[in-house]
């Protein structure tokens, strides 16, 4: 069984910070897999499509960042915990959102698209107030 568990998210106010985090689990991210995984974050308005957040490769290369959140928003992964994150700073209402993780692989490269995304999270609620 494979698990994506997101963690992090709440309310704050405009100009704040929250870092989520996303804890992989199950016999498929077992022993080294996990970090043979691109990892991406998404995130869905009420309202709105899933859209593209940021994505952070298996190969240790740059991570991809959507425009809205360049800048303001840092991916990174640990793999010895199988764990992503993404800190969140500088937030805007605009920002408002089910987060979700999801992840892509083995081997494959980086990609923005949800529907490649073999594996994700429950979601997690960012409320930025103003």
């Amino acid at each position: 069984q494979v698990q994506l568990v997101e963690s992090g998210g709440g309310l704050v106010q405009a100009g704040g910070s929250l870092r989520l985090s996303c804890a992989a689990s199950g016999r498929t991210f077992s022993g080294r897999s996990f970090s043979s995984y691109a990892l991406g974050w998404f995130r869905q308005a009420p309202g709105r499509e899933r859209e593209f957040v940021a994505v952070i490769s298996w190969t240790g290369g740059s991570p991809n960042y959507a425009d809205s959140v360049k800048g303001r928003f840092t991916i990174s992964r640990d793999d010895a915990k199988k764990t992503v994150y993404l800190q969140m700073n500088s937030l805007k209402p605009e920002d408002t959102a089910v987060y979700y993780c999801a992840a892509d692989g083995p081997l494959k490269s980086m990609t923005t698209t949800a529907g490649y995304y073999d594996y994700w999270g429950q979601g997690t609620q960012v409320t930025v107030s103003s």
